[in-house]
């Protein structure tokens, strides 16, 4: 499982303060297109020109966003000497008088963002001088460069968080933060820095975040910010990251380094409290094993460090730049979408507290699973997406995996796994071996040997509850090749003849099963057995992609919300399917890339009003050798199909009965007119003698 990066978009939240009555319960109010609730006012979007000055005098927080202000007035806010938050979003200004808050002794946080205050700089910054208790500042959007920065923050050493995303800033030097003792967030993200000089935050000895996401930073060497507890350089161009080679304790938590070039495994602090790295999305690899060196010593890069008339050299050993790291409070590690060949040994061990390894997306073509490697306490492991042919176990270990809950082996070049490495996962819910060409072991009484030496066995995996094998290659499943499992998600798609015509090897898990996955096996109407009675808590069930004509069955199943029955060979839908299931409980139904027939739709009226078939818009039907979209049958059934929809024998009736009638007119007819030279011609035949 991967965690979201809630850091790319680090908060300055402005307006949180809550405001009650005396009676203390909140009151609401409308004054002029504004909101009042308690003393919050609330005013965006009301196309104000100006501030208005109606409001209650003792509103403490003033909302004007999305207003066309441009300017700020001297007199704009005096009627609200007691605000303490005040919001001016994206309100088009250019201009601020250099005494807009002269009476704004209480403002706290103020957001200013996404405005043109770049216009008349200093005049702003004049303005923000007057704000002696300011602790939040939003600066966003301005389009202001670093010199603008440094003097609209100037004297402001109350300022706890500052916001200057998304601005032109090129570089920081030692003075642009000069004075801002207190300063504990800084968000810098989505500027254009490309250099950050020596000493540009040493003055900020209260930080302890700080944001550079999508900048332009090349590295980041002699890294000393010791008092940081959470820092963000995701999204820039760095190659190297290279923290003090001195023993200073480090407080740092959280390091995104991800989405950069990272060449090599980040240099980290001897002494940190790091329990969060994120390092997707670089090139980094280990290196020992390309280099037939005698000695490690021999491939090492030394860092020329030059800062102002003193130089140093750091020196760096390229495959074990880990070991001189603290990575003992690690728990999350993402090394996703990398170059990683292989783990050197004793590189999983010094981290002991790691419960999350993300590694899909490498080069890994071996893993060696050794004691305390992964170690005991790892609950998820990603491996997917690499080129894992052989997973080592350590001879005689017992103990490996204990604690593991999810394991993603997909799309590697497995043919199986080491016998008893699941023997001892008693957590592990849920497993991932898809696009892997292995095989499951038989049972017992099936055979002289269970299959072959690397086959797996998922049989009394009690805890297991997620299971995918697609495009695994799989053979004909063998009798209960699940028992004594929990399984309620199963994925068995682009299996062909897994399930060899009958759902049987399903029955020990039919019951629990909740999500079942079938598509594209090759399964056909011949499949007599395509009962899905005994699933009776199955809510997704995917067919898709296989040569069905036939509904298959449902009898007796109410728990079934979402049926995929795309691609396949269908030509309509019995209507007491329609009538009795799908209207029943369903909630979702896919229908579309079927051969229907046009003349068999018209009952499908129901489905459609109800909202049942999700991609009814694409549902098409032939008609004389036409395919028509099913939504343009809303007239009813075609024409050329009224012909078609009859019954055959009374058609046959209809046709036959008009000659017969004129074949008895005719004879009638005929015998009528020569009924007495016919009589004479017979009787002198015949000899019959007259009767007088």
């Amino acid at each position: 499982m991967e965690l979201l990066p809630f850091w790319l978009c680090l908060g300055f939240h402005f307006l949180t303060v809550h405001w009650r009555n005396r009676s203390g319960t909140a009151t609401a109010a409308s004054q002029g297109g504004c909101k009042l609730v308690g003393g919050a006012a609330d005013c965006r979007g009301q196309s104000l020109a100006s501030v208005p000055s109606s409001l209650p005098p003792h509103a403490q927080t003033l909302i004007l966003d999305a207003n066309p202000l441009k300017t700020l007035w001297n007199h704009s806010l005096q009627p609200y000497p007691l605000l303490e938050s005040l919001s001016l979003h994206s309100c088009h200004l250019e201009h601020m008088d250099r005494g807009a808050f002269q009476k704004q002794g209480h403002l706290r946080s103020l957001a200013l963002g996404d405005n043109c205050l770049s216009e008349n700089y200093k005049e702003t910054a004049a303005a923000l001088h007057a704000l002696r208790s300011l602790r939040r500042l939003d600066l966003s959007g301005n389009s202001l460069t670093e010199d603008m920065a440094a003097l609209m923050l100037q004297n402001l050493s109350s300022l706890q968080s500052v916001s200057l995303a998304r601005n032109t800033i090129l570089r920081l030097d030692d003075s642009i933060f000069e004075g801002l003792e207190h300063l504990r967030e800084l968000d810098l993200q989505r500027n254009y820095i490309f250099e950050i000089e020596g000493g540009a935050f040493d003055s900020l000895t209260e930080l302890r975040h700080l944001n550079l996401a999508y900048n332009n930073l090349p590295c980041i060497v002699d890294f000393r910010l010791t008092q940081l507890r959470f820092l963000n350089v995701s999204y820039n161009a760095l190659e190297w990251f290279l923290a003090s080679g001195g023993e200073d304790a480090f407080e740092l938590e959280t390091l995104d380094l991800s989405h950069n070039q990272l060449l090599f495994f980040p240099l980290l602090p001897q002494s940190s409290k790091l329990h969060t790295l994120l390092l997707h999305d670089n090139n980094m690899g280990f290196y020992r094993d390309l280099y037939n060196t005698s000695s490690p010593r021999e491939m090492v890069a030394q860092f020329l460090l030059v800062d102002g008339n003193v130089t140093n050299i750091t020196t760096v050993n390229l495959w074990e730049e880990f070991s001189s790291s603290d990575l003992s409070d690690l728990r999350f590690l993402d090394m996703s979408q990398n170059q990683f060949q292989y783990l050197p040994d004793g590189f999983l061990k010094k981290m002991p507290s790691l419960s999350h390894l993300n590694l899909n997306q490498n080069c890994l073509m071996t893993l060696h699973i050794r004691e305390h490697e992964p170690p005991g306490g790892l609950t998820e492991l990603d491996l997917s997406h690499n080129q894992l042919s052989e997973l080592h176990l350590a001879p005689g270990l017992t103990s490996c995996l204990g604690s593991l809950r999810l394991f993603n082996l997909s799309s590697n070049q497995l043919l199986g796994i080491p016998p008893g490495l699941f023997a001892n996962a008693r957590n592990i819910t849920t497993l991932d071996m898809s696009h892997n060409q292995i095989s499951l072991c038989l049972p017992l009484a099936a055979s002289d040997q269970v299959g072959p030496p690397s086959c797996v066995d998922f049989r009394n995996m009690a805890s297991l509850r997620s299971l995918s094998l697609e495009g695994c290659g799989l053979g004909a499943l063998p009798d209960g090749p699940f028992q004594g499992t929990s399984l309620t998600y199963l994925d068995l798609s682009s299996n062909w003849g897994v399930l060899n015509g009958s759902l049987a090897p399903l029955r020990d898990v039919a019951p629990m099963l909740q999500i079942l996955s079938l598509r594209n096996m090759g399964l056909h109407s011949s499949f007599m057995e395509l009962d899905f009675s005994g699933f009776g808590n199955l809510r997704e069930l995917d067919l898709s992609g296989n040569c069905l004509t036939t509904f298959p069955g449902f009898r007796g199943s109410r728990a079934l919300q979402t049926l995929d029955l795309r691609r396949n060979s269908l030509t309509a839908l019995p209507q007491k399917a329609v009538s009795e299931q799908l209207l029943r409980g369903l909630q979702t139904i896919y229908l579309s890339q079927n051969p229907y027939d046009c003349c068999w739709v018209d009952g499908w009226g129901a489905l459609q009003h109800g909202q049942t078939v999700a991609d009814w818009a694409m549902v098409t039907c032939n008609l004389s050798s036409k395919i028509i979209h099913v939504t343009e049958l809303s007239g009813g059934m075609p024409w050329d199909c009224r012909w078609q929809r009859l019954d055959l024998g009374l058609l046959y009736l209809v046709l036959i009965l008009p000659s017969c009638l004129t074949l008895l007119v005719a004879c009638t007819i005929i015998v009528l007119t020569f009924k007495k030279p016919l009589l004479q011609v017979i009787k002198s035949r015949c000899h019959w003698s007259s009767v007088y």
